[in-house]
């Protein structure tokens, strides 16, 4: 019989070694001169002992449960998965770089610096600001720099009056935690019939205690707000700053220009837009750019060139670091390569890929789904399964569903101004043979309610883990295995 547990306890045997370390010279160390004896272990840790091919097959067979872009469709809305090309894991494994130190010499690092100056630069091209640091190593946290930062240029201009940060009915989750973070307070502006920030309902907010305004452009809804000028007009005729969540930079880069729309502020999710690994809570990169208004309040140090050499450059004004050292190498190293192996018309490229496949799959949804906001989509858009629910399919059972065909799910319920909410993006590096399959799969579902009904109600059936009790798992949660019991 098969054995399913992927414990692997389970196979261990006393005795049993898959890897031996080479005899060394070295004098023993007597550790508790090193380390504090309340930070060492009383008993030996109790490891599986398994062979070389146990383990390998071990951890082959689990990645294989889990879904990731490698393996098959990923099309998670307001999340871009893509494909990542794997030359960029392959520089970045490198001796040459992985083996560098931070605290290395700066003679003896030129090379990582040219690296962090030239991506700086690219990234200041693209967005057309001034000055980018490389710090933030998320979204998330490029959030609050760039909060941060509007806070540092209210406080030099003596504007003790700011309070508040507007912010879209259909900001993601991070940003008004952000806000909140960064000592603000939210007020939150409405959408108007077009699915865009209604104009009028801002300008009854905007006042003398308007810091600023955070926007994701294009929006979560994945339409360009076209009345972005005005918007950005309104807040700077207040001495406000305008943020744009770059989380959705997919749909622009190389074709629209962040700074001549008028923000201020941007960050960039270099492991979304620029293709490094992305997922899983590994490591990250969002980058913050700015204009000429809060160049020099950006985390210090700043990379500069000087006679052909990289050095440190330290700004009076600076908000503070920010990250250890400048930010996580590897992952900046890999958007570097992105951008290099594609180059200005390959990126601008990528951004009309996108929008093309967005719009072509929606297009193939349009008659057996609702898409409520349909004019002007960029690069993702959302259908609304209120119609599958009337028939008692829901959003989540259609979800589901897509998982017994190796495909992982759009993102449901969210954005939560649509009901029963499915956002779906399918990014430029899917074909369309890929996306013809998938529409076929939505619309096989949404024809068959009626007949099975109930079997679409219980999938999934062919995941490693059937349909949990979501509710359950999430308030008796137990991750904590214990082979000794």
């Amino acid at each position: 019989m098969k054995n399913k547990t992927p414990i692997i306890f389970t196979q261990s045997k006393c005795g049993r070694k898959g890897f031996s370390t080479p005899n060394n010279n070295i004098n023993d160390i007597d550790i508790n001169n090193v380390i504090d004896s309340k930070f060492l272990r009383s008993n030996k840790a109790s490891l599986p002992e398994v062979s070389e091919p146990q383990i390998v097959r071990h951890f082959v067979n689990l990645s294989t449960k889990n879904h990731h872009v490698d393996k098959n469709f990923y099309p998670l809305g307001s999340c871009t998965m893509k494909y990542n090309p794997k030359i960029n894991d392959s520089i970045a494994m490198l001796q040459s770089f992985a083996s560098i130190h931070p605290d290395q010499n700066i003679e003896s690092i030129q090379g990582i610096l040219k690296v962090y100056y030239d991506l700086s630069k690219f990234l200041c091209e693209i967005t057309g600001m001034t000055r980018v640091t490389l710090q933030p190593s998320a979204g998330s946290q490029g959030e609050l720099v760039g909060l941060l930062l509007m806070k540092k240029y209210h406080e030099l201009k003596n504007n003790h009056k700011k309070k508040y940060i507007i912010i879209p009915k259909t900001a993601h989750g991070t940003n008004p935690a952000s806000v909140i973070m960064s000592g603000y307070k939210v007020k939150q502006v409405s959408d108007d019939e077009r699915g865009r920030v209604c104009l009028d309902h801002l300008r009854e907010l905007v006042d003398e205690e308007t810091a600023g305004m955070m926007l994701t452009q294009p929006n979560t809804l994945g339409l360009f707000e076209d009345k972005i000028e005005d918007i950005c007009e309104l807040i700077h005729s207040n001495d406000g700053l305008m943020y744009m969540d770059g989380a959705n930079l997919n749909a622009l880069v190389g074709m629209v220009d962040p700074s001549k729309m008028g923000f201020d502020i941007t960050h960039i999710n270099l492991h979304k837009t620029f293709s490094t690994p992305h997922g899983g809570g590994g490591p990250g990169a969002g980058p913050v750019a700015v204009n000429d208004k809060l160049a020099d309040f950006l985390p210090n140090p700043i990379i500069e060139r000087k006679d052909e050499k990289f050095h440190f450059k330290y700004l009076e004004n600076s908000i503070g670091k920010v990250h250890t050292f400048n930010g996580n190498y590897g992952v900046l190293l890999r958007a570097y390569v992105y951008m290099l192996s594609l180059g200005k018309k390959g990126l601008r490229d990528l951004s009309r890929k996108a929008v093309l496949n967005a719009n072509y799959l929606k297009h193939l949804l349009m008659k057996e789904y609702d898409v409520p906001f349909h004019n002007g989509t960029m690069h993702e858009f959302v259908i609304s399964a209120e119609k599958q629910k009337k028939k008692n399919l829901k959003a989540l059972d259609i979800a589901k569903n897509l998982l017994d065909y190796g495909i992982h799910p759009p993102t449901v319920y969210f954005p939560t101004n649509i009901p029963e909410s499915i956002m779906i993006e399918p990014t430029e590096t899917e074909t369309k043979e890929t996306l013809d399959e998938f529409a076929e799969i939505m619309k096989y579902i949404n024809n068959n309610i009626d007949d099975k009904l109930d079997y679409f109600m219980d999938a999934p059936y062919e995941t490693p883990v059937r349909r949990l009790n979501e509710a359950k798992a999430n308030r008796e949660l137990d991750v904590k295995w214990n082979h000794e019991v």
